[in-house]
């Protein structure tokens, strides 16, 4: 439970929250602030369970565990960031209702294969509660959320980047015949770090490197010493194609040994260290193009958020009763552009809509309407029109490598704007 005060409060507040047992006894410790951060606290239960989650998640991964005080560290710092961008996505007016949530969670108990109570069932036995899961993914919604609008709807990309791109990374930099396996540490260094802080991190990063080639675990030194989101993972990005490896390093990755470490490299946000822990081979995909209409209802100073997805709600029983998607599209949706095509997007290729929305249209069968769906945007109604396979192997390459120059600014942007906004809130570690 997250207990919300004033920073100017929270400091009068003290190291504990007591209750008296009586008059002429001792005080006994409820809880401990370990950290304000700007309007909120993060509480001692708060950290310790979520340090006995990761301790869990690390044995049953085999990585070595680091020593205990590094790691709480680490998991205070990731929490500290979570709350950050939550205050923010509340200040936005971002809110997950129940409904959204219920969907997803049931979207991740289908891609495991389970029912829902078979899902529930599993996360007993891994020692979760299922309430703490749910609300985990509420965070991770927000703050998805809070991510598209503040730097996903911000990145801009033109064809002569594209061009360039195809033109300096070339076909194969596109296929799936180079995926990388990857693992990343971050020495991180504030915005405005003086040259004596940039020094020490570089200092830092080179001891590092010299740690893990003379035989440190990567997982573990990650877990002990990197700023990267990834950190508690063990610094493990996932594999990747070259274009979806950030530009900082994408040159370096095609010329390493597998288990070679490469580093440290310096960027906006600190020192990288890099290693190739495996690669593979595929081949080239078609590309699917779907036709695809929409109404939106925005919510607004007048309509609330509830109001807007009930108002898409009584617009889609009218559909199911009889009356004309485009019609209404034309009389209610607050995207004019389409509305005054029936809701008519046209033809949309993969990479091409936010996430959600793709997400929800990916799932359609032709004619089939949604639920109603959210993005940054408001409350969508979709509907899919036609799909057809291209292999047009120009088109293709062309749009693989703007959905994967995409990606790649997406996650250097997201990389700056993270450690933009814990550098500028107001955060009192008492730990």
């Amino acid at each position: 439970m997250t207990h919300k005060i004033h920073s100017s409060q929270a400091a009068r507040v003290g190291l504990s929250l007591l209750l008296l047992a009586s008059p002429l006894t001792q005080a006994y410790t409820l809880d401990r602030i370990v950290a304000v951060v700007e309007d909120g606290v993060i509480l001692e239960s708060e950290l310790e369970a979520k340090v006995s989650a990761i301790e869990q998640t690390l044995r049953s991964s085999q990585t070595p565990l680091p020593p205990g005080d590094i790691l709480q560290r680490q998991v205070l710092e990731r929490l500290i960031v979570d709350r950050i961008q939550l205050q923010l996505a509340e200040k936005a007016g971002i809110r997950v209702d129940d409904e959204t949530l219920r969907q997803a969670v049931q979207q991740i108990a289908r891609r495991n294969n389970m029912e829902m109570e078979e899902f529930r069932n599993s996360l007993r036995q891994e020692g979760m509660d299922y309430a703490t899961f749910v609300d985990q993914i509420r965070t991770e919604i927000a703050t998805g959320r809070l991510r598209n609008g503040q730097v996903n709807s911000q990145i801009k990309l033109s064809d002569r980047e594209v061009e360039h791109f195809l033109a300096t990374q070339g076909k194969s930099s596109l296929a799936r015949d180079s995926q990388y396996h990857l693992g990343h540490i971050l020495i991180a260094t504030r915005q405005a770090a003086s040259p004596r802080d940039v020094q020490q991190a570089r200092d830092k990063a080179e001891k590092l490197v010299s740690e893990i080639k003379a035989g440190l675990d990567f997982k573990q030194a990650s877990i002990r010493s990197s700023d990267s989101p990834q950190a508690l993972n063990g610094g493990d990005l996932g594999w990747r194609k070259l274009s979806e490896i950030p530009s900082l390093f994408a040159e370096v990755v095609p010329g390493l040994h597998e288990g070679e470490v490469a580093g440290p490299i310096r960027s906006p946000s600190g020192f990288h260290i890099i290693k190739l822990l495996g690669n593979r081979g595929g081949q080239f995909d078609s590309i699917t193009k779907t036709r695809v209409r929409h109404i939106l209802i925005k919510p607004n100073e007048v309509l609330s958020d509830e109001e807007a997805k009930r108002k898409l709600l009584a617009i889609r029983q009218r559909i199911e009763n009889g009356d004309d998607f485009a019609q209404l599209a034309r009389g209610h949706s607050d995207d004019k552009g389409s509305a005054i095509k029936g809701g008519e997007l046209g033809w949309i290729q993969a990479g091409a809509l936010v996430p959600p929305f793709e997400e929800a249209m990916n799932q359609l069968a032709l004619r089939q309407i949604s639920e109603p769906v959210q993005t940054q945007f408001g409350w969508h109604l979709i509907q899919v029109l036609e799909r057809q396979e291209s292999s047009d192997t120009a088109e293709l390459l062309h749009n693989q490598a703007r959905d994967e120059l995409f990606k790649r600014k997406v996650e250097e942007e997201t990389e700056l704007w993270l450690r933009r906004i814990r550098d500028e809130a107001y955060v009192d570690i008492r730990l």
